[in-house]
């Protein structure tokens, strides 16, 4: 955008325009990209955000392994890890984390004066509470708020949110639900979890645990959502007949080679989740309602095929604008992702203070 197009935007004056990029421009965060003929006069000077003017990380950590992004200011990554975790502690992670922050500056020239901060997104609950201790949280951690500890160790600006808090927020960035204001995601970690978004915000609930769908129980079974309905759930249904799928690209080939005990599991898990749509639908009339996370893409595309929707729905309408149930387009690193985003987010976006 020029400078006159800017001023028209925002309703601000030419010079308070021209201003304003200067200072953005000697702050590294604005580059020239090229002119524009528009009538007489001379080619109008175009301005975009500079790729390389600053930098968020993301840190996703699960029960089983590390997720690592670096976005420039764009949202590309330019870095991306997983590690392996068989120990989830404080100590063990803090020090995985800031071996691979390192190793991401060194992997982009020029990153490590340009840190905008870092997001973390863990699975919750936060703290102690009822739900705690079913083996997809982090037990270890509900003693310690880990915005601080993150921010001493990495001395960063810190974000924490939820995993499926930020995997849904990037969705929205770069994803299925660009262009929604009110949509749910729910998300395949270990266990399950609702990201919640509502006039374009996130739903935190007052201790930034609202979404914990994966324990609501299901009718008519000793057990919870998740137990019929995740990535862990799904696992443990192939152990138990001798079978081992540690990671996505093994329950991959197992959906693709059509395995028994796998599609013996789809059945009652596409029930699970037409339960859980209608819980979603009836309690926040989304848009839609979006599935993403750690499970294979094939896997998540056979659930919006195969899963009967409610009839008994708000949602149920006949000229709904968007399909109610689909598969995000962010895959299986949306919530790294989505940890840097929370950055970004909070970097491009106003803040505004309303007065009482």
């Amino acid at each position: 955008m020029g400078r006159a197009e800017i001023g028209r935007a925002l309703s601000l004056s030419t010079q308070a325009v021209s201003n304003i990029i200067a200072e953005l421009s000697d702050d590294g965060l604005l580059i020239e990209r090229g002119h524009l003929a528009v009538g007489r006069g001379l080619p109008a000077k175009q301005y975009a955000l500079n790729p390389k003017g600053g930098y968020a990380f993301g840190i996703e950590i699960r029960p089983d392994a590390l997720l690592a992004a670096l976005l420039d200011m764009e949202g590309n990554p330019v870095m991306m890890k997983r590690v392996a975790m068989t120990k989830t502690d404080p100590e063990t992670i803090v020090v995985q984390i800031k071996s691979l922050y390192l190793e991401a500056l060194a992997d982009e020239a020029g990153a490590g004066g340009r840190m905008l901060g870092a997001g973390i997104v863990m699975p919750g609950p936060f703290g102690a509470t009822g739900i705690s201790g079913h083996g997809t949280d982090l037990a270890d951690w509900n003693d310690i708020d880990p915005a601080t500890y993150f921010s001493q160790a990495l001395d960063l600006p810190v974000e924490v949110s939820n995993d499926a808090n930020a995997a849904a927020m990037a969705e929205r960035l770069n994803g299925a639900a660009q262009g929604l204001s009110n949509y749910a995601y729910l998300y395949f970690g270990t266990g399950l979890g609702l990201g919640l978004v509502s006039d374009g915000a996130l739903v935190q609930g007052a201790f930034g645990n609202a979404g914990e769908i994966g324990h609501i129980p299901m009718p008519g079974i000793n057990g919870n959502l998740e137990s019929r309905l995740s990535r862990m759930s799904l696992q443990q249904h192939l152990s138990s007949a001798d079978k081992h799928a540690d990671d996505i690209d093994t329950l991959a080939m197992l959906f693709e080679s059509r395995d028994k005990d796998l599609h013996a599991w789809l059945k009652p898990a596409c029930e699970a989740l037409a339960y859980a749509v209608a819980v979603v639908e009836n309690l926040f009339d989304p848009e839609a309602i979006i599935l993403g996370g750690a499970m294979p893409d094939a896997l998540l595309e056979y659930f919006v095929d195969q899963t009967s929707l409610p009839d008994q729905s708000v949602s149920n309408r006949p000229n709904a604008q968007h399909p109610r149930l689909q598969s995000g387009a962010s895959g299986r690193m949306t919530a790294t992702l989505g940890a840097a985003a929370l950055v970004l987010n909070r970097t491009l976006s106003p803040h505004i203070a309303h007065a009482h």
